[in-house]
């Protein structure tokens, strides 16, 4: 093969290289505002559907939209449980608020139970309130290292500020079959009415090790384990145990059960 030859095709070869690049970024551009749409309607299908608004996986876009500006948004100071409204659209964004020293604390190896590393100094919560402007519900982000990843997700309360009323995860990397059934509706509805608080106020919700004993006075604070997924169990245990402490909503829902929101 000639020179002249072979630099034509370096030259055809660098020429499409660059054109494919420019057309690559122009269609992650273009296409990253859907993306984001997409991510942000699932989250609210997901919100919905722990909340009890709407069956798991269904409403279109108008439901969805239509259904979720019935929600409340508040900001809660973890660190005193104060709050304050927010828009829904608020571009507050509790992981990004990760990322910045002055917006969130580093954790000690004994605080961190969760897995966390860090922990915003405020938290993004929702809540839905009845014909009498009293809270019905109250929607928590959650989130918490299981066996390969951190678990992100919706913790969803009632108004008494301790009872479940719902559970979902929006994203994690946990086993397909194994951890990865947290997604799974049917061990999800095994949360729904169990309480977070003993007694004597103490955090005392866990996912156990088999099935629960309903004779057992514990049952009312325990979950079946998920079989064979004893790692991520455990790490949904962990990341509950965290977010209703002292170092997550505990401050702010002693003030909900006051009547202070």
């Amino acid at each position: 093969m000639s020179k002249e030859s072979t630099g034509k095709t370096l030259v055809v070869a660098s020429v499409l290289s660059v054109v494919c690049s420019i057309a690559l970024a122009a269609a992650v551009t273009l296409l990253k505002p859907i993306q984001d749409e997409n991510k942000a309607l699932e989250k609210q299908r997901k919100i919905l559907a722990a909340a009890q608004v709407l069956p798991e996986g269904e409403g279109d876009k108008a439901r969805v939209n239509q259904e979720f500006a019935k929600f409340q948004r508040y900001l809660v100071n973890l660190d005193t449980g104060e709050f304050r409204e927010v828009k829904l659209d608020d571009p507050y964004d509790q992981r990004k608020a990760l990322k910045n020293s002055s917006l969130s604390m580093a954790l000690t190896a004994e605080q961190d139970i969760a897995g966390l590393r860090r922990r915003a100094k405020e938290a993004d919560i929702y809540v839905v309130r009845d014909a009498a402007g009293k809270i019905e519900k109250m929607v928590l982000p959650v989130s918490g290292y299981g066996l390969w990843s951190t678990l992100y997700g919706y913790l969803v309360l009632k108004n008494d500020a301790n009872t479940i009323m719902g559970v979902t995860f929006v994203e994690h990397a946990e086993t397909p079959g194994l951890g990865g059934e947290v997604d799974n509706p049917k061990w999800k509805a095994l949360w729904i009415n169990k309480q977070v608080y003993s007694a004597d106020g103490q955090t005392h919700f866990k996912i156990i090790k088999g099935n629960v004993d309903p004779a057992k006075p514990d049952a009312i604070h325990q979950v079946d384990g998920l079989s064979g997924a004893t790692l991520t169990s455990n790490g949904v245990t962990n990341l509950v145990q965290f977010w209703m402490g002292d170092l997550g909503y505990k401050k702010f829902l002693s003030k909900v059960r006051e009547g202070g929101i």
